[in-house]
């Protein structure tokens, strides 16, 4: 047992962000589960609602105003099986193509966007339109989040072909217009919050993709963040660690910088081909070449 826990805090540790992204889903599942059954062997009443109302997004602004960390923790959290089932397989079919073209750095921000997009939308709608204002509702599981990677990595790659049951290889992009449409049509069922949140997750992962084939990166910014504040911590830990002997300048910074334009430069070239041709387009070697050449930038 020791070592399978071992083996997991390992590939949270050294995985990728997407892999990660999975690990805390699995692992914020894991404990709202184990928190149900403590309470519902202590008799504890109403302990669903009990638990989930500080994980869940609400739908009322005095809720909301009394738990505003829900507009983050709510695109984390799953209560039941097949809710987290679906979405993690999702996020891990759509999230390792969408890092075939794209950065672990933007995987990340975009479910975080996506996930606070469709947060926002379903909260506006909550409190706007006729049929839903004065209800009482919560919002949690990955889908807004999730479905902001599956639009964007159509948008990006439309003509890639992944197979399905039964139906043999279907292109990304129909498999997005098929999701949303089903999304439009569900939102009179009983989960219609969760489905107009999908629309808002939609809308943010199409703004990302159209704003990237203009060359703007809009989520650019909030890397930049991260970057200062991981960099800060790695000052602060430095600074209280040995000093080290330093490499000159002259061994290290030409050969990391000229790799790093070098292999953005090849990228560059090859998203433009595909934004004007299509994935389809490429050759076997221009294939590979994008595949090698991400990997490494992934790495930075």
């Amino acid at each position: 047992m020791a070592n399978i826990f071992k083996r997991l805090l390992q590939l949270f540790r050294y995985g990728s962000t997407l892999t990660r992204l999975i690990f805390i889903n699995a692992g914020v599942f894991l404990t709202l589960r184990i928190i149900a059954v403590i309470c519902h062997l202590g008799n504890i009443p109403d302990w669903q609602h009990a638990i989930l109302k500080y994980v869940e997004l609400p739908s009322r602004p005095e809720l909301l105003a009394m738990r505003p960390w829900t507009i983050l923790t709510y695109m984390f959290a799953q209560f039941d099986v097949l809710h987290i089932m679906f979405n993690m397989l999702w996020l891990y079919w759509f999230g390792a193509i969408f890092l075939s073209i794209n950065t672990q750095k933007r995987l990340l921000a975009l479910y975080l966007f996506g996930g606070i997009g469709g947060g926002l939308v379903y909260f506006l709608a909550y409190n706007t339109l006729p049929a839903l204002i004065g209800i009482n509702a919560g919002l949690i599981g990955a889908s807004a989040a999730v479905i902001a990677i599956v639009v964007a990595t159509a948008i990006m790659m439309p003509d890639y072909k992944v197979p399905l049951l039964f139906l043999g290889p279907v292109s990304l992009k129909w498999i997005a217009i098929a999701t949303l449409a089903i999304d439009f049509l569900s939102i009179t069922g009983q989960n219609g919050g969760g489905h107009i949140s999908h629309i808002g997750g939609a809308l943010t992962g199409a703004a990302f993709a159209l704003a990237m084939r203009n060359g703007v990166d809009i989520t650019a910014p909030f890397n930049r963040i991260i970057d200062k504040i991981v960099n800060l911590c790695r000052r602060l830990k430095a600074g209280s660690n040995p000093p080290r002997a330093k490499k000159s300048a002259k061994q290290s910074r030409p050969t990391a910088h000229a790799g790093s334009v070098s292999d953005q430069k090849t990228l560059d070239e090859i998203l433009d081909k595909i934004k004007k041709s299509g994935y389809t387009s490429l050759t076997p070697g221009e294939r590979k070449t994008l595949f090698d050449v991400s990997s490494r930038i992934k790495q930075e």
